[in-house]
């Protein structure tokens, strides 16, 4: 039974976090969460990058990759298999990243600095490749693809938007020295997901 695009948006920011239930992008979310405004900064850009390459990665596939059309065309081998529909996706996310980090840099050159290295680096971030996996292999609709993006982006930057403002508060918190740092993040990474489990019994998705 298909579920309807609403249901999709609203498991996959609560019910099937893309970070506390199935935990990707966790590299920039561990290293971008130390401040608010820079968390939610890349949050957005994350939500962005997910929605748009998702709807393109559903066209591209469905129209060009199913279809077998390249293959037709060129008569290679291979361009219809699994390993150039990885390569596509990831293409078409690294485009879209520029256009992002152009934006960002001439809107904010503060918020492209604090983001660094991490904002290119959403080329190969596992969320947003795996929001396109995962449109594909549960077989969702257009409408339902990109609910499912702008889902997974929206739960992405909830989650980093939590854990910045608890990583805030905790500077001022007396915390054990074998703990500080990357040890209390992980362990409050851990204690949000399992909070996040509370809405497991709500709404899944298929």
């Amino acid at each position: 039974m298909n579920q309807s695009p609403l249901v999709i948006l609203f498991a996959a920011v609560l019910t099937n976090n893309i970070v506390f239930s199935g935990f990707l992008g966790m590299c920039s979310f561990i290293a971008l969460s130390k401040r608010i405004d820079t968390a939610i900064g890349m949050g957005l850009a994350v939500t962005f990058v997910s929605t748009f390459t998702t709807a393109l990665n559903w066209l591209i596939y469905h129209y060009i990759l199913k279809t077998g059309a390249l293959y037709k065309l060129t008569g290679i081998e291979g361009l219809d298999g699994e390993i150039f529909t990885l390569i596509v996706f990831i293409a078409v996310i690294a485009a879209f990243v520029q256009i992002v980090e152009l934006a960002i840099a001439r809107i904010s050159q503060s918020l492209y600095q604090a983001l660094g290295i991490f904002l290119p680096l959403i080329t190969v971030n596992c969320a947003i490749l795996g929001v396109s996996l995962f449109m594909v292999i549960r077989g969702y609709g257009f409408l339902a693809s990109i609910a499912f993006g702008f889902g997974s982006g929206i739960g992405w930057l909830l989650a980093i938007f939590l854990m910045a403002g608890i990583r805030q508060k905790l500077r001022f918190s007396k915390i054990s020295p074998s703990l500080e740092g990357i040890g209390i993040t992980m362990i409050t990474t851990g204690i949000l997901a399992m909070i996040f489990m509370v809405f497991n019994g709500m709404v899944r998705m298929n």
